[in-house]
């Protein structure tokens, strides 16, 4: 094992951070996006409760504050797809559907304000969205120009229908037409995906400068398949990646799936606990209205979330992958002198539980004062005094063991 350790983490130490700074996202994003679960479902008729429409997001920002999760740290709520109506104006300005958002969609950024939460929105750099709504093509100015006026906190682009030999122009040049505004919102970016997709080499110094966040891999799902094909995509490529992630500007592994249907409690702290190490933004994409207590418990875990947004804001890694154990590791605050207290993750991909017993130096924990830890997902605390110090853990099938230590300071 020592081996394969020491290699990453020389690695990690010649790391350079490139990115964006325009003041925004200065720890990832939390909150709640429509899309996952709730797709592009405008049938209101039949299903009122569930359909794209202010109902819908009115509510979830009322569960957000009810039940704790504003002020755990999910603030924004995302429309998605599916929001306007089938054409533009006369004007050539985007309409909210006129019966689903009958009061537009300032109406929808106020009362989301009001309570202490932002609004986010979705278009996308094609002649039409994913879904087949007006897209952005030809109207970048007029739509920036829109959603500064309706008082839109985040602005997320995506790709669906577009050329991809126009992606690096276009994506610029949008963000320079939300800068423009002087509205602050922060942008949201499919850009490098579409690329990847029709193997193109994305330029990630450049997305890492215009965009806030970018999205690289599939749209997640709601299943443990998915959210594993999309741990493997970050820890094969993070040694690109992870070079452009920092304060203001992070890569975007898409929703978190907790509280929906097909994840097991562990498989459910297994995709926040890598999420958090990363880290990522924390975009909820469930139903608030109906969550079993364990997956609410994990979603508002506070020691999981003050890792994710960590003020350092430096990229976690994958350290360690062997016989489905994998090892993540993060330096977060505070410092001194050099070193700095980190994440660790024990990620258990086996059907079978797992015993691991490792000397603190192989992952790279060497402050001679040692580390006060404790277990994110539990109460148990570790202290260590010295890089020589064993730690052992067992690991339940499909679930994570994760500790955040902090260094010893005298």
């Amino acid at each position: 094992m020592n081996r394969v350790l020491s290699f990453y983490l020389i690695l990690w130490s010649f790391s350079k951070i490139y990115g964006l700074e325009n003041g925004l996202a200065r720890t990832p994003p939390m909150g709640w996006l429509a899309w996952e679960r709730f797709k592009c479902n405008t049938n209101c008729y039949s299903d009122p409760d569930n359909c794209i429409s202010e109902k819908l997001f009115m509510k979830m920002a009322d569960k957000l504050v009810e039940e704790g999760y504003r002020d755990a740290g999910y603030v924004h709520i995302n429309i998605d797809d599916c929001w306007m109506a089938q054409f533009r104006d006369s004007k050539g300005n985007m309409v909210p559907d006129p019966k689903r958002f009958s009061r537009g969609i300032k109406f929808l950024a106020d009362y989301m304000h009001k309570r202490g939460l932002k609004l986010g929105i979705y278009q996308d750099f094609g002649a039409f969205t994913c879904m087949g709504y007006p897209g952005i093509i030809g109207h970048m100015r007029q739509d920036a120009k829109a959603f500064a006026k309706w008082k839109v906190d985040m602005v997320k682009l995506d790709g669906c229908h577009s050329k991809v030999t126009d992606l690096d122009d276009g994506y610029v040049t949008m963000g320079k037409y939300l800068n423009e505004t002087n509205r602050p919102m922060i942008y949201s970016c499919s850009w490098p995906y579409y690329q990847l997709i029709n193997q193109l080499e994305p330029n990630y110094k450049l997305i890492s400068k215009h965009c806030n966040l970018w999205r690289n891999y599939h749209d997640i799902q709601d299943s443990w398949e998915s959210i594993s094909r999309i741990i493997d995509f970050f820890g094969d490529n993070q040694e690109v990646i992870s070079l452009h992630v920092g304060p203001g500007h992070w890569s975007d592994p898409d929703m978190l799936m907790i509280g929906n249907f097909h994840l097991t409690p562990g498989q459910a702290r297994a995709q926040m606990a890598v999420w958090s190490i990363l880290p990522a933004p924390l975009l909820m994409s469930n139903d608030l209205r109906d969550m079993k207590p364990v997956f609410k418990e994990i979603l508002l875990n506070a020691k999981a979330i003050a890792i994710d947004q960590d003020p350092l804001g430096l990229p976690g890694k994958r350290i360690y992958k062997k016989n489905h154990l994998e090892i993540w590791m993060r330096h977060i605050s505070p410092s001194n002198k050099g070193e700095f207290s980190c994440a660790v993750l024990f990620l258990n991909r086996d059907k079978y539980t797992k015993v691991v017993k490792i000397l603190l130096k192989e992952l790279g924990m060497n402050n001679t004062n040692g580390y006060h830890c404790v277990s994110v997902f539990s109460d148990q605390k570790y202290n260590f005094h010295d890089q020589n110090d064993i730690l052992s853990v067992g690991i339940e099938p499909m679930d994570v063991f994760m500790l955040n230590c902090q260094i010893i300071i005298k």
